[in-house]
């Protein structure tokens, strides 16, 4: 179900495309999902599609919506009937389409090169053709995106970590401290020796979850759960201790490493459960 609830998706975005004027069909377009401000809950989205006749009227919002008023293409989850999971279904939405604005870009801490606005859905009329399967089936498409964004952010910090080690351990072997290099201290080579231990494990955790989605296993949901909370804080701690490692030097913005740690530290926020909880 959720193999083909994906190639309707492509489907849909693919015959948007084909009906663009020619000059739009040359370059890339950018599509951006939205859910709601439920944020992990998505079964509990408020924003509303009432049919009439051939189109559906949609009023509501989706905060933190990445590509926001940038992207072309809005893939968005919508309550078509009742309350719960059943009721949502998933439609996709022009730039341009009245009714759609969006919010102020957000200023952030890190992710500074992703805009993020808010999607604001005002008597927005948008054809019942542009819906992505059948009535319903909206929560089983935004579950296969959930399980998917997980193994993707946590990948984000494994790139984001790798990249910290081996600019602390450049670092330390430039920047010298007593008279000697400060790779050479023995208790900076453990940390870096936990930093790298970290850094594998995580990556052994991300490729079993992504294994598990790609085949489909009854075991994948959790493992993909398991393997953004593991890496997320694994691979943060990692950026963290590699800024540490830079002293003084890590704070400035000249050295990367600062960026590193500013854009990992969202990664324990997105697609995670306990934070849209008590968030």
């Amino acid at each position: 179900m959720l193999r083909l609830c994906g190639g309707r998706l492509a489907a849909r975005l693919g015959s948007l495309r084909a009906c663009l004027p020619d000059p739009a069909r040359g370059r890339a377009r950018r599509i951006s999902s939205c859910i709601d401000r439920s944020g992990s809950d998505a079964a509990s989205l408020m924003t509303s599609a009432k049919r009439q006749g051939d189109y559906y009227i949609l009023n509501g919002s989706k905060a933190f919506i990445s590509g926001g008023g940038e992207s072309d293409i809005y893939v968005v989850m919508c309550r078509t009937g009742g309350p719960g999971p059943k009721g949502i279904s998933c439609l996709v939405i022009e730039k341009g389409t009245p009714g759609l604005s969006f919010g102020k870009k957000e200023k952030k801490v890190g992710w500074n090169s992703q805009p993020t606005r808010a999607v604001i859905l005002e008597d927005c009329a948008v054809p019942v053709a542009n819906r992505i399967g059948n009535e319903g089936q909206g929560f089983l498409i935004a579950m296969k995106g959930l399980n998917g964004g997980r193994i993707n952010v946590a990948s984000c910090s494994l790139g984001a970590a790798h990249a910290s080690i081996m600019l602390a351990r450049d670092h330390l072997s430039v920047r010298k401290q007593f008279g000697e290099p400060l790779a050479n201290n023995q208790y900076l080579q453990f940390k870096l020796a936990d930093m790298a231990t970290r850094l594998v494990a995580s990556r052994l955790m991300i490729r079993s979850a992504a294994v598990a989605l790609q085949e489909e296993r009854e075991d994948a949901v959790a493992f993909c759960s398991m393997a953004k909370l593991f890496t997320t804080d694994e691979c943060f701690a990692i950026c963290n201790q590699a800024l540490q490692m830079h002293g003084g030097y890590g704070y400035l913005k000249d050295y990367a490493v600062q960026q590193y740690m500013r854009d990992s530290r969202v990664h324990q926020i997105l697609e995670d459960e306990e934070t849209e909880k008590t968030g």
